[in-house]
């Protein structure tokens, strides 16, 4: 949708993110990862009010180690939608190795998250192995929500691939650092006809709802919530954050002006 048919229809605010056939109230999509323990993360999910739930099999069990704990006791796939993600993988071939397995984990589940890092110290992706991973995981069905730079050629070949959402990076992974380039996001969101989400970068409360008032349709986030002071408190300001960008974004904000204008009418005033 673009924005002029977004900003006339009022009704387009309680609309759920659609991806892949599937949909969700919830724009604001979360991970599993850097909080105290499986009890902490339980209550900063059910606080943000996400139904999606993004999982790094690399780094979490959720059957693939019997006998250890399972991130699944406390966020279910009966209440949540669980996207497994490639996080930790630098080739095309880890990445598409790690999908396969989630797979087999989850009964054929074909929702995946995809990203293919290039180094470790900034965590940006490496975007030719992002393209063939992309490629590959389409053609095996795959249906692939796929992390990227800012790059908004990128971001319509993976597109033009097949993938199902682009989620190109508001700033380094954990960075909080918030949206460094918000004209190349505001260029990937007209460019596109499927869901832009931004992945990465988000720090506080501010920086989800500047996301959505671009136009993103949905916002996915881990350290900004579990890296917080209180994760469970950050998480429901997130949750009312995205909610009310997205609001902001389809009410239309005001024309910004050089000088002041009043907000009073100065005919008919008694002098």
């Amino acid at each position: 949708m673009n924005q002029a048919t977004a900003h006339s229809d009022p009704s387009t605010a309680q609309a759920p993110l659609r991806v892949a056939g599937r949909a969700w109230q919830s724009r604001l999509l979360v991970g599993t990862g850097k909080y105290r323990d499986l009890e902490q993360t339980r209550q900063a999910i059910e606080a943000s009010g996400a139904e999606v739930v993004t999982v790094a099999l690399r780094r979490t069990n959720i059957g693939q180690n019997p006998g250890e704990p399972n991130l699944l006791e406390v966020v279910p796939p009966d209440r949540y939608t669980i996207l497994p993600n490639t996080a930790g993988c630098y080739t095309a071939a880890d990445a598409v190795r790690v999908c396969r397995l989630a797979r087999e984990l989850l009964d054929g589940h074909n929702l995946v998250k995809l990203e293919v890092l290039g180094e470790e110290k900034t965590l940006y992706p490496d975007v030719v192995q992002t393209l063939e991973a992309a490629r590959t995981l389409v053609a095996d069905g795959f249906d692939v929500m796929v992390y990227t730079s800012d790059d908004p050629i990128i971001a319509r070949q993976l597109e033009d691939i097949g993938c199902v959402s682009v989620m190109p990076l508001a700033a380094p992974i954990g960075s909080g650092l918030g949206i460094r380039n918000p004209y190349n996001i505001l260029t990937i969101i007209d460019n596109a006809s499927v869901p832009i989400i931004v992945d990465a970068g988000v720090g506080t409360a501010s920086d989800a709802a500047i996301a959505m008032e671009l136009g993103c349709d949905g916002v996915l986030m881990n350290t900004a919530i579990a890296g917080a002071d209180n994760p469970v408190l950050m998480a429901s300001a997130m949750r009312k954050a995205v909610e009310a960008g997205r609001e902001a974004f389809l009410a239309g904000r005001m024309p910004i002006r050089r000088y002041a204008s009043a907000s009073s009418p100065i005919t008919g005033i008694i002098r």
